[in-house]
């Protein structure tokens, strides 16, 4: 069974313009308005409510070298949407988070820290495999959550509660970045897995998907879902849309492929402040909804 949690959180994302914070805290209200929740529910999902972040400040003036935007709200949440992934996994349901930015694989990955082998399926548009040996610049965790999430960042970060790494870098699968992205070698070299986008479109979804999960598989994975894995022909309304990427139809060939097996799953950096008409919300909640619809159904999990 479905559980959805909403996490309204953009502390991973830079400001869109000064003054200004990014919209997709407006992510989870925006689908549930498009339908998604409802589609779900009436097939049998539950609504585990809502986590909520502290508060976003700009703090590029303030922060000292070596720290992460929002770093101190961003762990607070980790820990307190890891706890709520957590309840719902000991209860034997199947966690869907709705962001928010996908800062929040921390949480995930807090969350799976008990559970033996846990692997990862990355969709993503970009490897956000941006971390300190790599980079100068550093700050926005949203670009840096798959690092993270492997322990290749600031321990504050990386290692919450001394629980790093979150998943074990051969267990993880990334699907979709662009052919340019700046830390695919690297990624490449670390991961179990990197494919990007035009590989998976010439390989087929089925055979991506088996790839992926042969590589995440063995106790279950979490599925984190960045919605820049679509070319923005279809997804314009995201922090980085980079042209290249996954057909609407693809994306729930690749789902419906990967959802079945998955512990839970994660939807990020939808921002519906690109979005005013809603349109691209009821599009996005069309291929969840049909891609996600079994999430969980035929996973295997295992406990320490």
């Amino acid at each position: 069974m479905i559980s959805i949690v909403s996490a309204p959180t953009n502390l991973g994302l830079r400001p869109p313009e000064l003054g200004s914070v990014p919209g997709t805290s407006k992510a989870p209200e925006a689908l549930r308005d498009a339908g998604l929740y409802d589609r779900l529910m009436s097939a049998g999902a539950l609504d585990a409510g809502v986590v909520l972040p502290g508060r976003y400040v700009n703090d590029d003036q303030t922060r000292a070298k070596g720290h992460v935007r929002n770093e101190t709200a961003m762990i607070e949440h980790a820990i307190r949407l890891a706890g709520r992934i957590g309840s719902v996994l000991e209860r034997g349901e199947s966690p869907l988070v709705i962001g928010g930015d996908c800062s929040l694989l921390l949480s995930a990955g807090l969350a799976l820290t008990n559970r033996r082998n846990a692997g990862l399926v990355h969709l993503d548009g970009h490897t956000d495999f941006r971390h300190p040996g790599n980079s100068n610049e550093c700050a926005s965790v949203a670009g840096e959550d798959l690092a993270a999430a492997v322990g290749m960042h600031w321990p504050a970060i990386a290692n919450i509660q001394g629980r790093g790494p979150y998943f074990a870098p051969g267990n993880v699968a990334h699907i979709g970045c662009r052919d340019d992205d700046p830390e695919f070698a690297e990624a490449d070299s670390v991961l179990g897995l990197v494919m990007p986008a035009r590989v998976a479109m010439q390989r087929g979804m089925t055979a991506t998907a088996s790839a992926a999960a042969a590589v995440a598989g063995g106790a279950g994975y979490w599925l984190q879902l960045d919605v820049d894995i679509l070319d923005p022909r279809w997804m314009p309304a995201v922090d980085s849309p980079d042209p290249g990427g996954l057909s609407p139809e693809d994306l729930v060939a690749l789902l419906s492929a990967l959802a079945p097996y998955a512990i839970g799953a994660s939807v990020t950096v939808f921002d519906p402040d690109l979005d005013p008409d809603g349109h691209h919300a009821v599009r996005l909640a069309e291929i969840l909804g049909t891609g996600l619809q079994f999430l969980g159904s035929r996973a295997t999990v295992n406990d320490h």
